[in-house]
């Protein structure tokens, strides 16, 4: 089974409108000078209308465009060639991805697969899970095991009495499986009303790192769902 890496998220999210604004346009005040209701319009069509506020994105990026350095004619030419080249090999980049996609598709059809009945789970992340557990009847002391296999366990901090509140991930584990419950766990909450709930009240439990804590907790709750669909070899049925 093939390996995805964290760029190929970050591509699928913002790649293609990033690199349309690029391409569009030429210089920082063309940017600056476009009706920001245009610009949001053609964020939201190069996106797919994927971000929910491609409105707030114009001002940004007008923003940055008003407040960023001008260069001189020579300088601009050459930096402009550069990120032509860049595009280029981001265009190919995504094209290879969409080929590795079907292609984990293709073998993802011969494998059982149950997470993918779950609303949020999609085909690569799911493939991913799976190549990476592998035979989940190995974790013989269950879903902990799996747990602790993929990285989502806590150190202990605490002496006598005292028992600290910031403690950290173990350093150990199977950093591609973790890296997959992450981002899997990061798409339920989208798409999952109790993950997100679970994910805001873990949020809200402390001042410091909140999303990285909560969405490593997510994650956790996560792996007792995909350890018991594996094991039961069964399709999910929410509550």
């Amino acid at each position: 089974m093939l390996r995805l890496g964290a760029g190929q998220n970050i591509f699928r999210q913002y790649g293609t409108a990033a690199l349309a604004v690029f391409e569009e346009f030429e210089s920082p005040d063309a940017l600056a000078n476009m009706d920001v209701e245009e610009l949001a319009a053609f964020i939201a069509s190069k996106g797919k209308n994927r971000s929910p506020r491609p409105d707030e994105i114009a001002k940004a990026v007008q923003a940055a465009a008003r407040g960023s350095y001008r260069l001189p004619k020579t300088v601009n030419d050459s930096v402009n060639q550069v990120l032509s080249i860049s595009i280029s090999s981001m265009r190919a980049m995504q094209s290879q991805i969409k080929t590795l996609d079907k292609e984990i598709e293709r073998q993802l059809d011969n494998i059982p697969n149950p997470l993918i009945s779950v609303t949020g789970i999609g085909k690569v992340f799911s493939a991913g899970i799976i190549a990476e557990v592998g035979d989940v009847n190995r974790f013989v002391k269950g879903q902990s095991a799996l747990a602790k296999y993929a990285g989502l366990v806590w150190n202990e901090n605490k002496s006598g009495l005292f028992e600290g509140q910031n403690t950290r991930l173990i350093k150990s584990g199977n950093r591609f499986l973790k890296y997959y419950l992450c981002e899997t766990a990061c798409s339920l909450v989208r798409c999952d009303a109790e993950y997100k709930r679970y994910y805001d009240l873990k949020f809200k439990e402390v001042n410091k790192y909140q999303h990285k804590r909560a969405l490593a907790l997510t994650a956790r709750k996560l792996v007792r769902l995909v350890f018991r669909l594996l094991k039961d070899n069964r399709l999910y049925r929410p509550v």
